[in-house]
């Protein structure tokens, strides 16, 4: 079995069911279900013996030390994060607390629960870190892409709270010889995307009518990663990562933002054309965000030398997947949207917990 913390979640979710479709391995899924976490993304696993939900918090040390002893994971996937920019400015402690204080509290329980294992399960426990590309800072035009010696300039609060984390699973393998492998990955996109980030945002906010606010010029460019491509890379370091190392997961695809809004729109004026004309008619232009980096870009050689991985989608491929599958799934984003599922979880575990 293996322990994923946030698995409710945009990527997590995408991770546990990938994982559970390639192998028959259990999956102990962990997630607080904050706002972002939604069951329902989970639903096709109704049932199924080999997924095991836990609603957790990664920071209550007691809860984590108990599933560790409860369910003998070979592996630990830490996804569980606050990840949102505009929140860690508006919000900053839920971030520090969340990706700081909680990544720590892994790290010690999965140091205690390592430190007592024997042999073949000792050699092969395993704690891989999901981070981000936003460690790095901002990318001049035409500078070099990130590689995983680029020093660390996170400019925002989250960024700085990833950054922090990374630094945290580097001293626990330097100092106490945890097996860790971390990975930083550029943004992603695809299927049950929170709508608050870019491109589902676009995508809900075309087919509903409103305007699709663009930061500034909308030349801040970001390099895309479709999330399952991300998932493939995951389970490449998992399972092949050299200990302690870092890997950079990118999709080869750097855009600016207004390009991708502009994608998004010509794809949806194929698909589900609207009678006013094209739904490049509700672009608007905002005030950027303060600390907004320009350019970050990746780079993804080392996984592809040392690992084989390489992304399976193009921007093009992966983008036209993610608005079908937005245009086809419009129960599942008027739920996350509508805060009634959130209501129907938080309704559903206190009744389990008063019954417990």
């Amino acid at each position: 079995m293996i322990l994923v913390t946030g698995g409710a979640g945009f990527i997590g979710a995408n991770f546990v069911l990938d994982w559970l479709a390639q192998c028959d391995e259990p999956v102990l899924n962990v997630d607080k279900l904050t706002y972002a976490g939604n069951l329902e993304t989970l639903a096709s696993l109704d049932g199924d013996q080999r997924h095991v939900f836990v609603q957790a918090d990664i920071c209550d040390r007691a809860r984590i030390d108990a599933l560790l002893a409860e369910y003998r994971p070979r592996a630990m996937v830490h996804f569980a994060a606050e990840s949102h920019v505009d929140r860690s400015i508006h919000g900053p402690g839920e971030f520090v607390r969340t990706n700081v204080e909680g990544t720590f509290t892994l790290l010690e329980a999965a140091r205690g629960y390592w430190s007592q294992l024997d042999g073949e399960a000792r050699a092969g426990f395993r704690f891989l870190h999901v981070s981000t590309d936003e460690v790095y800072g901002s990318l001049a035009p035409d500078a070099p892409a990130f590689t995983e010696t680029h020093p660390y300039e996170p400019n925002s609060p989250y960024s700085a709270s990833k950054a922090a984390s990374d630094h945290l699973v580097r001293a626990w393998h330097h100092t106490y010889g945890l097996p860790v492998v971390t990975t930083n990955c550029s943004n992603n996109y695809g299927p049950y995307q929170f709508p608050e980030k870019l491109i589902p945002l676009m995508i809900v906010n075309a087919l509903a009518g409103k305007a699709l606010p663009i930061y500034g010029d909308g030349m801040n460019v970001r390099d895309w990663l479709y999330v399952k491509d991300h998932c493939s890379a995951i389970r490449a370091a998992l399972a092949q990562g050299r200990l302690g190392e870092t890997y950079n997961v990118g999709g080869w695809n750097e855009m600016p933002n207004l390009d991708i809004v502009h994608t998004i729109c010509a794809i949806l004026d194929e698909l589900r054309p609207r009678a006013e004309g094209s739904y490049t008619a509700q672009i608007t232009y905002v005030k950027d965000r303060p600390g907004h980096d320009r350019r970050y870009a990746i780079d993804a050689r080392k996984i592809e030398r040392e690992l084989g991985w390489r992304p399976a989608e193009t921007f093009e491929t992966g983008i036209r997947k993610t608005v079908q599958w937005y245009l086809d799934h419009a129960g599942w984003v008027g739920n996350v949207q509508s805060g009634a599922y959130r209501e129907w979880v938080s309704r559903n575990y206190a009744a389990r917990d008063a019954a417990a």
